[in-house]
């Protein structure tokens, strides 16, 4: 793939190969990127382990385990303060996230108390008398039951000496709670009291009450934890779709008879039958009969394949006319189903998860901040200032550093992104599936079902003189109404819909594997591919084998229709592009993007293709199996390509989980949705640029968030450490900074399409305004 260029030397990023995932392990309590990393770092300290820990589907992958039984790697797991535990099998239809729904329950509690709060802090019309205890009673169970998770981490972290984001939140929850009801009870009771907005700390003594700091805190970081909590739930939703996938029982032949029977009891060696409109219960060869089988939901060949005696046969894929017999040649975890399964849990463990900024750097910035209040604490008592306002200048340190905004940076924009992105067909999963988009070099697309309609159509139609198209369609398109082969009905369907109508067929006789036949208005036609008119004796005009021979050199498939002893007309059928494929590749070039082309499909249906929608030869990959395409993904990413795959199928599903970015259409299979980061609902083309682009804005904005956020953390705590800022207008500076990052994550409401410049780029050995 070395032919494959952009325009600029290096640019992307890739992960490369990696070995196999040999053992695995659920991990909970996570609560940010920063708790992965703590226990990645305890894992590999053990001599011969190798392990990466994903915050994303909270699981531990071990390429190497040194010889360790599971028993060790999770006690290792727990003494960091987290659990772990062997995963369970998958079930077949995934409920809802446990953790999702405890948060959302919290949420459903918290969010209107806080609000109601907040305003009664912030709106002095709304102070009656008595406010300051209705504030408390609304505020205490959102500081105590509803920050009780955050409090947790928080006192497990410090347990096992690790400070994070969460013992920041906590810290800053209890210290607004506490100093609000101590001022309550130390002012008497006074029901007169009024929040003051002087600026200093030396209008402390004025009881000014932070309840509002209290309550919104936690509803802020809780909203946010409940939308990373629902983005984790849907990262297995690829293995258990696939779990789903194969049969669930099979008729085995067992002493003579048939007897049906859970597909998990089946053995290699023996045989089973497999009728029309069934699906194939393992991988195997077929003994007896022959059929057409449609492997494009594994294989993502358009084309159903003819199947007879000693042809191999795939798990999965679907019967679509004759009876078979087949000799089950590998069963359970050695079948291809199985191992596009462990593909794609390889690929998700392997994936890049760039941890946020704020996690990064919370090692840093949580301690500092803490040793910084207990300092100004120290400094101003030690300065003679009194007690009340010391502690408010330290209070004020840790409410003004209270990573509210680096909370709602990502949640908000994601938010905002999901909402625009519903309403152009895209579906946006996390901020983790974003990030990749602004270094994505090249786009890698599946053919059928993504860029192709994924059905058999009739395309063309050449006759012998002296026969008309609409006599064609009416006497071959009543042969084949009565055949249940794919080709065969799209053409039956396509000459119904042209003449509204078909007459009867008599004498009907398939042909497996050629074609069929049968008595049409007392003549007998035939219907088939050349080789059977050959086998057959039957003459084909010159224009009919011209038209055959042009049609096959692109990639289609030729159908012969004859009677009266010879052809009469070529009939093209073949799998047509999406209205729009070939301008989407063009606008995703102007992007500054490669374009390569992967498919299960022959080399020169494939070549056809990538000539119409102008993707260059060398970057096309045809009769990839499906346990490569991760591979061709792979060798990408060692080459310094960050990838982005788009696919629909099952076969799919390792790649768009190996991909830095992958796209699914949302027509496609479960399986491929789940392993991909973006979902395109719609079957329109032009979806994966505009996905791209909104990728590359959401992520812009969430950068943007992220820097205002620590760039107000870097004025405003000072301020707050050298009595410039109470801890209530420490509390209003945490709230206008939340409101400033919200408000610019809304900016992406207005996201629409080919509203973002493009600019012209080096791809594939030309410029991009070349394509």
């Amino acid at each position: 793939m070395s032919d494959i260029r952009t325009g600029e030397a290096g640019a992307g990023i890739g992960t490369g190969a990696r070995a196999g995932v040999s053992a695995e392990l659920i991990v909970g309590g996570m609560s940010c990127g920063a708790c992965a990393a703590r226990i990645e770092r305890r894992l590999n300290k053990l001599d011969g382990v190798t392990a990466s820990v994903n915050y994303a589907t909270g699981r531990a992958y071990f390429s190497s385990v040194g010889g360790r039984e599971p028993a060790e790697l999770i006690g290792v797991i727990e003494s960091c303060g987290y659990s772990a535990a062997a995963p369970a099998p998958e079930p077949d239809e995934a409920g809802p996230d446990p953790a999702a729904r405890a948060l959302g329950r919290r949420l459903v509690i918290c969010v209107p108390l806080a609000v109601a709060v907040i305003v009664l802090a912030m709106v002095s019309a709304l102070q009656f008398s008595g406010w300051p205890w209705v504030s408390l009673v609304l505020a205490t169970p959102v500081a105590v039951w509803g920050a009780w998770p955050l409090h947790r981490a928080a006192w497990a972290g410090l347990g096992h000496g690790a400070a994070t984001m969460d013992t920041l939140v906590s810290m800053a929850v209890a210290a607004s709670f506490g100093w609000s009801v101590c001022t309550l009870f130390t002012s008497g009771g006074d029901m007169s009291m009024r929040m003051s907005f002087g600026s200093t700390f030396g209008l402390a003594g004025s009881h000014p009450l932070y309840l509002d700091v209290a309550a919104g805190v936690p509803a802020a970081v809780l909203a946010g934890r409940y939308l990373e909590a629902r983005a984790r739930a849907r990262s297995g939703a690829a293995l258990t779709a696939l779990a789903g996938l194969g049969a669930k029982t099979v008729a085995v032949l067992r002493d003579g008879s048939e007897q049906r029977v859970a597909v998990e009891t089946l053995q290699a060696g023996e045989s089973f039958v497999v009728r029309p409109g069934e699906k194939i219960a393992t991988d195997g060869v077929v003994t007896e009969g022959s059929s057409a089988v449609d492997a494009s939901l594994v294989t993502g060949e358009s084309t159903p394949a003819e199947v007879g005696p000693g042809d191999e046969v795939t798990g999965a894929t679907l019967n679509m006319s004759g009876r078979l017999v087949v000799r089950a040649t590998r069963v359970g975890a050695g079948t291809l189903l199985a191992q596009i399964t462990q593909l794609v849990g390889e690929a998700q463990g392997t994936k890049a998860s760039a941890q946020r900024l704020a996690d990064r750097i919370a090692a840093i910035f949580v301690p500092c901040v803490i040793s910084l209040a207990v300092v100004t604490l120290g400094f101003w008592l030690g300065a003679g200032l009194a007690g009340t306002a010391a502690g408010g200048a330290a209070v004020a340190v840790l409410v003004v550093a209270c990573p509210c905004a680096l909370g709602l940076a990502t949640p908000t924009a994601l938010l905002a992104a999901v909402g625009r992105g519903a309403e152009l067909g895209i579906l946006v999963k996390s901020a983790r599936a974003l990030e990749a988009a602004r270094h994505v070099r090249i786009v890698v697309f599946d053919k059928t079902g993504t860029l192709t309609t994924g059905k058999m159509r009739l395309q063309a139609i050449t006759t012998a003189d002296g026969t008309s198209e609409d006599e064609v369609l009416r006497l071959a398109g009543a042969v084949e109404d009565a055949s249940e082969h794919p080709i065969g009905q799209a053409i039956a369907r396509d000459a119904a819909a042209r003449l509204g109508g078909l007459p009867p067929v008599a004498g009907f006789e398939p042909l497996p594997g050629a074609g069929v036949r049968g008595e049409v208005d007392a003549r007998t036609v035939t219907v088939g591919s050349p080789d059977l008119f050959r086998d057959l004796g039957l003459p084909v005009p010159v224009p009919l084998r011209r038209a055959a021979a042009a049609a096959e050199n692109a990639g289609q498939t030729v159908v012969l229709a004859g009677w009266d002893g010879e052809a009469r007309a070529a009939l093209v059928v073949a799998d047509s592009l999406r209205p729009g494929s070939t301008a989407a590749v063009a606008r995703i070039r102007r992007l500054g993007l490669a374009t390569a082309l992967l498919t299960g499909d022959s080399e020169r249906t494939a070549q056809a293709v990538a000539a119409q929608l102008k993707i260059p030869k060398q970057n096309v990959f045809a009769r990839v199996r499906p346990e490569e395409k991760a591979a061709k993904v792979r060798q990408l990413q060692a080459q310094g390509y960050a990838v982005a795959m788009v696919g629909d199928g099952v076969n799919d599903a390792a790649a768009l989980a190996q991909a830095d970015l992958g796209m699914a259409a949302g027509t496609g299979t479960d399986a491929a949705i789940g392993a991909a980061d973006l979902t395109l609902v719609n079957a329109d083309p032009d979806t994966i640029a505009e996905a791209l682009l909104l990728a590359r804005v959401t992520l812009a904005v969430i950068r943007g968030n992220l820097v205002w956020a620590f760039g107000y953390n870097v004025i405003a705590i000072p301020a707050a450490a050298l009595g410039y800022l109470n801890p209530l207008f420490a509390g209003i500076a945490m709230a206008a900074s939340s409101l400033i990052v919200t408000g610019n994550s809304l900016q992406l409401r207005r996201f629409g399409r080919r509203r973002t410049a493009v600019r012209p780029a080096a791809v594939d050995g030309a410029t991009a305004g070349d394509r």
